[in-house]
């Protein structure tokens, strides 16, 4: 038999990323915490924390914390049906989500805001490209995730969001510097542009639906939404801004499109566990309810 107050030391500690604040979370002292950890590793043969700052897990280790995180949500819904099982009780369940961070400036967050208002709910979110953010779901490391991807991961149900749309920004005076001659593949060749992460295509993707090919470009590495815009007002290159976020700079002529009407539309769904605890339901509800605030719609079936 598995002895989950081990295991529960072990989550905590990946959970938290130190000892001393698992402890914390858990109420005991961090040589608690630790023996715990120990006992647990000599019992099956193995490390299950790298002992680093952060704390990282192992192979081994990541899949006692799943299944931790998994046990956890089990118990919270099971003591929502019997409420005399909760008598006593106390505590908060977490719920692992992966999420595009343009999603997480604009309109994720009133998602979280809703669905954790009133609810024994704590979110770790992770961000990752919307077009990566599905292989945490498959590697069992979320329950749940903000994704391009349209065809459910096996094990889950893929709910249409709606469309994120970007528009290619940069200053008046970048625009004047590096494409007084107009927009084409020698232009963009030479003027920075900025990208998120290695992950990031939308620049390549605009690209390509203006040129109908690939073309690289030069590259400021600039990993914030935020930072983004603040960037391109700033003459540091050019970039995909989420049109909603740069209207009224556009309007105010502080930003120009590098081609006016060209945008760029990235779908967005919400894929999530089909045996959902009811936590994750609520917040299956919540986010859909704040995606259709801010995207445009999408109108595809459930899969």
């Amino acid at each position: 038999m598995l002895d989950y107050a081990l295991i529960d030391a072990l989550a905590a500690v990946l959970r938290e990323g130190s000892f001393e604040r698992a402890a914390r979370a858990l109420h005991l002292t961090p040589s608690a915490v630790s023996q715990r950890v120990r006992l647990l590793e000599e019992r099956l043969g193995q490390v299950l924390v790298v002992r680093s700052n952060p704390t990282r897990a192992t192979p081994a280790g990541r899949a006692l914390a799943r299944h931790a995180e998994q046990v956890g949500l089990l118990e919270h819904e099971l003591l929502g049906e019997l409420p005399v099982l909760a008598q006593g009780v106390q505590g908060r369940v977490t719920l692992p989500v992966a999420v595009n961070a343009d999603s997480l400036a604009s309109w994720f967050i009133a998602a979280a805001a809703e669905a954790t208002a009133d609810a024994p709910l704590l979110l770790d979110l992770s961000l990752d490209d919307q077009e990566h953010t599905a292989e945490w779901l498959r590697s069992g490391e979320v329950v749940a995730a903000v994704t391009a991807l349209a065809q459910a991961v096996p094990g889950c149900r893929s709910v249409p969001l709606g469309r994120l749309r970007y528009c290619a920004t940069a200053s008046p005076a970048f625009m004047q510097h590096h494409f007084a001659d107009g927009v084409d593949a020698g232009s963009l060749a030479q003027a920075p542009t900025l990208t998120f992460n290695r992950r990031d295509r939308l620049q390549d993707q605009w690209i390509d639906q203006v040129l109908g090919h690939d073309q690289p470009a030069p590259t400021h590495w600039l990993p914030s939404t935020q930072a983004f815009v603040d960037g391109c007002l700033a003459g540091l290159g050019w970039g995909m801004n989420m049109q909603a976020m740069v209207q009224p700079m556009l309007d105010r002529g502080e930003l120009v499109e590098l081609v006016p009407g060209q945008t760029l539309a990235v779908p967005l769904y919400w894929q999530h566990r089909r045996r959902s605890p009811m936590v994750l339901e609520a917040l299956s509800r919540a986010v859909q309810k704040a995606a259709a605030a801010v995207l445009e719609p999408l109108d595809e079936p459930v899969r």
